[in-house]
């Protein structure tokens, strides 16, 4: 008989060391950092900065921008490092399992799955609506009922190109990797064009009055833009999930983050001064205000062409979100917290190709029915609490195993984690209570899940 027994511990710790799973090694820092400008320019960009500018910050859009990116930048040094020492898929998931231990892990594994399916579900209907504007332009309109989220009051119920374009993603990722980091390359090469082209016709109009008043609702609108911008940012985490698909994930991985998110601040900085800088804020509350800005100067042509590009921008952010969702449940699952179905492997493809499914059906569904605000909102939060839990347990992680060896590792422990954790904490006080209170429901559904099934399923209850 077996002398095994089992571990109970709701702290019981993975030890660090390489997955031993079946996923291809085949990316480099270049597909990474593709990955991550991917994940992060879409709807942040051609979305939410005419919002933010015209509800919140007006002109100092542009100060709200960077102090989200600051948080990000302190966030994505802490996940550099355990990218760096940690080299397995589930991003933050996995870093909490070895340092805090199962039930943190777990918590922070929900609110993962939280974060990137909502994600997903939010930019599939931000690409639903672009995508309906430019098929209207050729005189070809969708049924009413069909156009957008279940709405009744206004003749709405099911968004269909937003659950359609969630399934072709899934079709494409399903295909392999490799195949699908092409794709991303692809489409980012076109999006960073219509953005670099909107900056360089867009700076001869800007007029500097436009600019005055800059903080028209005072500090209290910057920080309140920055909470809604910030998932403009939303993305760079997903590359750590590709850890087990890395070539040399101790030296790439920090690179693929750090760049990516370096890149698409400057755009987003650069991007939101021209925006108010050509249209007065109070205008911009559109759903594509950088094709309204170029409308607004009488270039209608150009305009397409950005509205083009936005699609384009915005299928990247699907595929990276809906990618990083896939790479999560497939660790949860090989680590028994989840049905094994979410780590079965194809074998042609070596993808996660049913669990991918799984999760895009429900993706699909909830992308169709409920509305962008409410996705985008439980986005935020669940990101949010993931980047607290990482920023301090690096702190953690320097005190319990200081010899692990890191291919980065983070300046100024404990002082800059803590500036993070703070900032995100800060952040995270600015969304509304409704959001709070949703979170704390879909944590609590977690832990039922957690008590009935993972526990007893978990393969560290075996010792």
């Amino acid at each position: 008989m077996s002398n095994l027994k089992p571990n109970t511990s709701l702290f019981r710790r993975k030890p660090i060391a390489p997955a031993e799973g079946n996923l291809k090694r085949v990316l480099g820092p270049i597909d990474l950092t593709t990955l991550g400008v991917g994940a992060i320019i879409g709807t942040g960009i051609f979305v939410l900065t005419g919002v933010a500018a015209a509800k919140y910050a007006g002109p100092g859009l542009v100060l709200s921008f960077l102090l989200a990116g600051l948080v990000c930048a302190f966030a994505a040094l802490c996940y550099s490092e355990f990218a760096s020492s940690v080299p397995a898929s589930g991003s933050a998931y996995t870093y909490s399992y070895t340092t805090f231990g199962e039930i943190i892990a777990w918590i922070l594994g929900w609110d993962l799955i939280l974060e990137y399916g909502f994600a997903s579900a939010a930019v599939a209907s931000g690409w639903s609506g672009y995508f309906q504007s430019l098929i209207a332009g050729f005189g070809i309109h969708l049924p009413t009922a069909l156009t957008s989220a279940f709405n009744p009051a206004k003749g709405t119920y099911f968004d269909i190109t937003a659950s359609a374009i969630t399934l072709l993603i899934a079709l494409l990722l399903t295909r392999g990797v490799k195949e699908a980091t092409r794709a991303n390359g692809v489409m980012v090469a076109i999006k960073l064009i219509v953005v670099l082209v909107f900056i360089a016709v867009g700076v001869f109009y800007v007029q500097p009055s436009n600019w005055t008043p800059f903080l028209p609702f005072g500090w209290g609108g910057v920080t309140a833009g920055a909470a809604t911008v910030f998932f403009a940012y939303i993305g760079f985490d997903a590359v750590s999930t590709a850890a087990e698909e890395v070539k040399r994930p101790q030296r790439d991985l920090p690179i693929g983050i750090i760049a990516s998110l370096a890149i698409c601040t400057v755009l987003y900085i650069v991007v939101s001064l021209i925006l108010t800088g050509i249209v007065p804020y109070n205008l911009l509350n559109v759903s594509d205000p950088v094709a309204f800005a170029l409308q607004y100067i009488q270039m209608n042509g150009l305009a397409s062409l950005i509205s083009l590009g936005a699609i384009t921008g915005i299928t990247t952010v699907l595929l990276v979100m809906m990618y990083g969702q896939s790479r999560l449940l497939y660790s949860m699952s090989r680590d028994g917290l989840l049905s094994p179905v979410f780590s079965k492997i194809s074998g042609k493809s070596q993808t996660p190709a049913t669990g991918t499914w799984v999760a895009s059906i429900v993706i699909a569904f909830f992308a169709g029915f409920i509305p962008l605000g409410s996705l985008a909102e439980l986005t935020n939060i669940g990101t949010l609490f993931a980047f607290t839990v990482v920023s301090i347990g690096v702190i953690v992680l320097r005190r319990t195993q200081p010899d692990l060896k890191r291919g980065f590792r983070v300046p100024f422990v404990p002082v800059l984690p803590i500036l993070s954790a703070l900032g995100c904490v800060y952040l995270m006080l600015q969304l509304q209570a409704l959001t709070w209170v949703t979170f704390f429901i879909w944590l609590a559904i977690g832990l039922i899940i957690y008590f009935a099934y993972g526990r007893r399923h978990s393969l560290l209850n075996r010792s």
